[in-house]
Order: C-alpha cells, then structure tokens, then sequence
C-alpha cells in the first residue's frame, strides 16, 4: 500500500501551494480510504485547471468552495464535478475568483485505484503574456478583453473582468448550466468526440423562454458578434436576455429554451457521417455553418496515386478532384492517397458514405510515391500544384516523409503568402520532427502534424481523447521542436483496396486509417475551411490562427509534445471571420 499523502477529511486536507506551473500528485483511493482531500487558496482571479489520469479503475474528482470564504469552510458548495466511466482521465477548468477550495478524489463504488492529480492555475494578469501560446478554449483572460462589437454598431468597450463569465469546455460533450449574475457570460464548445452517441455541447436555458430573449446568431455575412476573450478578437453567437446581460457562445451545438430546442451544428446526409469522430471532436460539423469551402481555395496532394478500377475513380470522391499523373499505383495493394483525398474531400451530403471536410474547393492529386511510371519527385509535384491553383490561395498536403531538397526548401520560401504546407511529422515515434515538416521551425507557411487517439486505441483499450499516439514496437506520432499542431488519427476514410498487384481496384471504406498521415489530411481540410472563410489572409496567418485557437494539451501553452494543441476548426474559422470584417 502507498503512503496515504492526502487527507481523508476536510480538516486534515493537504494543503497545496497552486501556480501557473503543472505540478502532480500521487496517491490512491479505494474502498477502505473514500476521499482523498486537497485544498488550496488563490490570491486573485484565475483560470484553474484538474487533470485525474493514471487509473486502473474509475475515480472521480470533484472542486469545493469555501462558500463564506473565511477558511473554516463551514458553507460547502461543489462547483464542478468530473465523473467519467472507467478509466477515463477526469478533467476540471473553471474560472475561479480569489478564495479557499478544496479538491476532493473519491472511487466510484468499490472501485481501487491509484491516481495522478495534475494541477494549476493561471491568474489573468500573468495570461496576458502567454496569449500567443495558449488555447482560445483556456486561455481564459478577462483582463485583456478590450473590444465588442455587435455587426452593425460602433466599436464599445467590454464589461469589467469582474462582471464577464467565461467557461470553457473539454473535448467530450458538456453541459454548460447558465449561471445568471454577470453582465456577460461566454462560453466554448471546444468539439464533442461523443457526437455519434447522440450527446451534444448543450447550452442549457431551460429556464428560460426564447420569447424573452434577444437571438444574434453568426453567420459569414453579417451576423453574430465579435469579441476578445483572450486570444484575439472572434466571431460568436449571442442572445441578449431581458435584463440586458448578454450570452455569447462558439462551438456549441445545441441551445435547450424552456420552450424549444435550437441545433446549430451542421449534419449532413452520408451515412458514415456519425463513424467520423475525427469531424466530430476537432469541431468541422460547426465550422460548416459558415463555410464549406469554395473556388478561392485550392487543396494540392502530393501522394500515392488514386485507385481506380474500370468504373474510374472512388464514387464518394468529390467531382473537384484532378488528376494530374497517375490514378494509381502500379505495385500497391492499396491507395493511400485515396484515403487522404476522401478524409480532405469526399464528396459530401451526397447520401454517400462519408462527409469530407472540404465540399467545394478544387482539389488536385499528384503522385509521388512507388517509382510509378509517370511519377513526379517532390519538387516537380509541387511546382505543378502551385501552377494548377492559379491566382487561388493553396493548401499542400504532404502526408508523407523524405524527399526534401534544397529546391524543394526554395519553393517554400518563394511563396511564404499564398501557400500552406501541412507535413506529416512521422511515425517513429521519436522526439524529432521527420523532414520536411522539420521545416516548421523555419518556415511560416510549413505546419508539422501529430497523432492523437480519440475515446481509444486501436485495440479498443480506452484512450483520453487528445493524447499523442504511441503504441510500444508499432508506431508513435513523432514530436519534438518545430510541432505544430496535433490532430485525429485511426478513423474511417475511403478506401481502395485489391488482393494483389494484379487484380482491380475494390472501393469501399476502411475504419482505421491511422499515422500521422491521416492527422495531416484532416488539419489540411480544416486550414482549407479556415483560408475559405477569409481568403484575404496569408498562409502564415492562417498557421498562426490555427496555433492559437487549438485546444491546449500537455503542459499548459506550447510543448514539443503536443504543439499548441489539438486543432480546432470551429474556433478557427471564428476567428477568420473576425479577421474579415476588420477586427484584428
């Protein structure tokens, strides 16, 4: 048995001494010790964070406050709770004001287990400094909020800190509770990996009637409200209640009125749609609502070829591909481009198979890869797509490692403004970032792309959603200086597929593609949506939005091992729109 380092009783709770800095904790619970206590004691307002991973069995976590605060916590009230099932990791991130908490871990039933507590606290004066680095969904800073702007009305300056609620969501689905009493309340969604099982980012009024209340909701022409929470001015629903306080919201998907329900998301009519997790928890159903794609944007791959059979190529391939050497590869047993191009572009809300991220943008397919006849090497390719996308704004898809060169490196510096490249980081699951996306490091328009699991692993182990891929003796998603973002890996996409060299193409769909190769076909289909929205900006804007509205993972702000988070294409595409009326 382990030292019994907490407290079991609120009297005798270990004291912590909480910072911005991730600090962690280890101990156990189960049936013979019920709860473990901590308390803690914050000098001015901050943005907290809880993290309860490294279980065996299922615990759970919950956030008490000192409701008097006089330190004798002689008033208790719960303000957050994670209860998980299993042994999924727990997670609490709330705005908490000055004053004395407790954080209790507790098994559920019989439940043992130890634990690793992960804690810290942000105040807002020290955030200001970090914006660059941190997420829109935790970089949760009052103090920097500077500018609101109702489309329409003149410029007017925010509410005080002390009157502004911001709440940010995880990964999973949640429940936002409106708590009345400030002057304005924001809200994030940040993406829903549970989306196929019918639960939703759910905004919930039902205590209130929709006929009370003033709606706002965005749009891409001139609809919604634009406002700093943080991180740079960004696109949000709004509703005005009667008494004048206002709720603003973004990548929420559901709104329960005590009259009616209100679905914002996007859900289109492919019938594999709800197998598309990697959609799902990195937001693409809700940055539909403002666009899906269009003729100002092209997406260039450089590839294997498309599989193709006498019925020519994929069916849920959209009409906008091009081809510009080879359909297929002449010695493959499948076509990992087909399954790169259906992730990006599938042809959607077709009442075919799958949902691509990007519906209406020109997409052209190069093979590179196999030593095909007709192949073109890397420099070739992509000199070829940069010519095919004309006068549009072009995103390169580079699913791939190897094949750098210093001609390769000048045509990334020659067209810093109008072409992004979003490279594969590799498979070796080593802390090096594989070439060429190394050319992240030096290169504002160069995104390296890691892995990460969605609710589990390949093998059907449970997983926490956004957690780097790494599987012992198999593949890892490599990280290291120069990461970017992450993104999903190992979910369905299309798929061509034969027995042999010799045989015909067999199309269809295939439930794991994985690697970091598919992680850079979704971010490369999301920064499509993201340049779409705003065709005004340059590549390196859209990297660095893209950076800044991900969702934090791993230490809080920048690491090598998560980048800047897990991309988010509904905050994204947000911010891109603010960006396009006006407001930097």
């Amino acid at each position: 048995m382990p030292v019994d380092y907490a407290g079991n009783s609120l009297d005798k709770a270990r004291k912590l001494d909480i910072n911005s800095n991730a600090q962690s904790f280890t101990d156990r619970v189960d049936n013979l010790d019920l709860n473990d206590f901590y308390s803690f004691n914050l000098s001015s307002r901050s943005s907290f964070h809880l993290k309860l991973d490294g279980l065996k069995e299922d615990a759970d976590v919950a956030l008490i406050r000192d409701a008097n605060n006089n330190g004798k916590f002689d008033k208790k009230e719960v303000l957050s709770a994670s209860t998980r099932s299993g042994k999924q990791a727990e997670s609490i991130n709330e705005i908490l004001g000055a004053g004395s908490y407790y954080i209790r871990v507790y098994p559920d039933g019989n439940a043992k287990t130890n634990y690793k507590l992960t804690v810290w606290a942000t105040p807002f004066d020290d955030a200001i400094s970090t914006i660059v680095s941190t997420s829109a969904n935790l970089a949760i800073n009052t103090t920097s909020v500077n500018t609101e702007v109702s489309v329409g009305s003149a410029i007017a300056p925010a509410s005080p800190t002390n009157n502004t609620n911001i709440i940010a969501g995880t990964l999973r689905a949640d429940t936002f509770n409106f708590q009345s009493g400030y002057a304005k309340t924001v809200y994030f969604g940040n993406g829903n990996v549970d989306y196929s099982t019918g639960k939703r980012d759910l905004l919930n009024l039902s205590q209130i009637a929709s006929t009370s209340v003033t709606t706002n909701y965005a749009d891409n022409s001139t609809g919604g409200v634009v406002y700093n929470a943080g991180n740079g001015n960004s696109l949000f629903d709004a509703i005005t209640l009667s008494d004048g306080s206002q709720i603003l919201f973004q990548g929420i998907e559901t709104i329960q009125f005590q009259d009616k329900t209100v679905n914002l998301s996007v859900t289109p009519n492919d019938p594999l749609f709800n197998q598309q997790w990697d959609l799902h928890i990195t937001g693409v159903n809700n940055a539909w609502r403002f666009t899906q794609g269009n003729n100002q944007v092209a997406i260039g791959i450089a590839d294997t070829g498309l599989g193709a059979n006498s019925n020519g190529i994929h069916p849920d391939l959209g009409s906008t591909t091009f081809v510009a050497n080879n359909y297929f590869d002449e010695s493959a047993t499948y076509s990992h481009g087909t399954r790169v191009e259906g992730t990006i572009a599938a042809a959607s809300n077709n009442g075919i198979g799958i949902a691509g991220i990007n519906w209406n943008s020109r997409v052209e397919m190069i093979d590179v890869v196999g030593g095909d006849s007709g192949d073109y090497d890397l420099v070739q390719a992509t000199q070829a797509l940069i010519n095919g996308a004309g006068d549009r704004k072009l995103v390169i898809n580079l699913s791939l490692s190897g094949g750098s060169s210093p001609a390769f490196e000048q045509l990334v510096a020659n067209n810093q403004g109008n072409v992004l490249f979003v490279i594969a980081s590799g498979n070796q699951d080593q802390n090096t970032i594989a070439s060429p996306a190394s050319l992240a490091q030096t290169n504002n328009n160069v995104m390296a792309i890691g892995s990460s699991w969605g609710t589990q692993d390949w093998y059907g182990n449970a997983k926490t959603p956004g957690e780097r891929i790494s599987y012992a003796g198999w593949w890892g998603s490599n990280y290291g200086t120069g990461l970017t973002l992450i993104a999903p890996s190992e979910f369905i996409a299309t798929s061509a597929s034969r027995t042999d060299a010799s045989a015909t193409y067999e199309m269809g769909y295939y439930d794991h593609f994985n690697g970091t190769s598919a992680s850079t076909a979704v971010v490369t289909g999301i920064a499509s949506l993201v340049w779409s929205a705003n065709p005004n900006l340059t590549a390196g804007q859209i990297k660095t939005i893209l950076s800044e509205t991900a969702y934090d993972l791993g230490a809080a702000g920048y690491d090598t091992v998560y980048g800047y988070g897990l991309v988010n294409a509904s905050a994204a595409v947000g911010r891109a729109e603010a960006l396009e009326r006006g407001f930097a």
